[in-house]
């Protein structure tokens, strides 16, 4: 049998006015999604971690089985390892974005939708100027980055508290930054690099073309190398992750499953989901089990974005929800398993730590009364999982 799960990173939401008091999910046009509710059970799961703040991605180490609570470090390792950094005992990874600071607030966790091309520059030119034994920057994409910093006494030492810069946009920078161990070292990089960045010719020409600047750096995130037992050991299987996000592909790799990279990315809907619906069902060939990671419908919560939601939503499910239906329609020993992995509305613009719905549907799954695939419908079905590890093993049947 074959097992495809796909998440929808930040899909669920809650009521809001603009929709007559409707979820995006009720109102998008997502004809496959409620085709695989209808086929197969609807329900409700916990992702979300008790422990931790609400996050994409601690609800995906959840749902790949694991328990965020326990074995979830942070999202500077879960990046560093798609990177494929080796990193030594007393270097701890932190992500570091490119942020926009304005009359001391911040005012763009995004640093203006920085390009990854303006983005290397600036972490080249970092490099050349503040670098050292002790740290170093590593380029990814956009405003995502990775910043590795050493200290003789390792993650002891540099365990300050840290904040994503997503959830205190607007707030006084001075009252979010890093507390406790190391806070004195993270602030001084963290300024020391704004008063170089301010005054960079890119900033400049963005300054010029009236585009918010990527004016500093902000350290968050930090954590050792997670512990997590290999995925094949786990469940007996082997395993695959589709994704250009970041930290899903790390967390993949330290689950000892296989990352696969889809060819010629565009940024582009059509094209892209296509793409990396096709990468996933070639990849099932070889692997018992594949997961599409997707994030546009979490970014268009983040940025309050309610329409780029909705066309987010069609375009999956016009775009890659019709290839897997009709893979699943010609390859019928398979199973499929949808869910948003995690609540992030457009109105507050943050992930909640609430139930999410799922749908499993395929071979040897009896249909229920449920036939949409919605927060409300899903919250009516009595299936009910309490934990990630709970429905993978259902989905797996063990």
């Amino acid at each position: 049998m074959k097992f495809l799960m796909v998440c929808i990173a930040g899909a669920a939401d809650q009521p809001i006015e603009l929709l007559d008091g409707k979820t995006p999910l009720e109102v998008a046009k997502v004809p496959n999604m409620h085709y695989f509710a209808k086929l197969g059970r609807c329900g409700t799961v916990k992702l979300a971690s008790e422990r931790l703040e609400p996050s994409a991605d601690s609800s995906f180490v959840n749902l790949l089985g694991y328990n965020a609570d326990k074995q979830y470090t942070g999202r500077g390792p879960l990046e560093a390892a798609d990177m494929g950094l080796v990193l030594e005992e007393n270097e701890i990874p932190f992500r570091m974005n490119f942020i926009t600071e304005s009359g001391g607030k911040l005012a763009d966790p995004r640093g203006g939708g920085i390009s990854s091309k303006e983005a290397k520059a600036l972490i080249n030119f970092l490099n050349k100027k503040i670098s050292s034994g002790f740290v170093r920057f590593f380029a990814g994409h956009e405003h995502r980055h990775i910043a590795v910093i050493k200290d003789s006494h390792g993650y002891d030492a540099l365990s300050a508290k840290t904040f994503c810069p997503d959830n205190i946009v607007g707030e006084r920078i001075d009252d979010n930054l890093p507390k406790g161990p190391g806070e004195e070292l993270l602030k001084k990089l963290m300024y020391d690099a704004k008063l170089l960045l301010q005054d960079h010719e890119i900033n400049q020409v963005r300054v010029d073309l009236q585009e918010n600047p990527a004016n500093m750096i902000w350290l968050w995130g930090q954590g050792r190398k997670p512990q997590l037992e290999r995925f094949s050991d786990r469940f007996g299987m082997s395993g695959a992750v589709v994704s250009s996000v970041e930290y899903a592909r790390g967390a993949a790799r330290h689950a000892g499953l296989a990352v696969v990279d889809v060819p010629e990315l565009t940024g582009h809907y059509e094209t892209d989901l296509e793409r990396k619906a096709k990468t996933a069902i070639e990849a099932l060939k070889d692997k018992d089990f594949v997961c599409i990671y997707l994030d546009e419908n979490d970014e268009a919560s983040r940025l309050g974005d309610l329409k780029g939601k909705v066309t987010a939503l069609e375009a999956t499910d016009y775009f890659l929800l019709s290839w897997i239906r009709e893979y699943m329609e010609e390859n019928k020993d398979t199973r499929v398993l949808i869910t948003p992995g995690i609540v992030t509305p457009c109105k507050t613009k943050r992930s909640l730590r609430e139930i999410v719905p799922f749908s499993v549907s395929g071979a040897g799954i009896m249909p229920d009364e449920v036939t949409r695939f919605t927060e409300l419908a899903a919250k009516s079905s009595e299936f009910k999982m309490a934990s990630g590890k709970e429905l993978v093993e259902a989905f797996f049947n063990q």
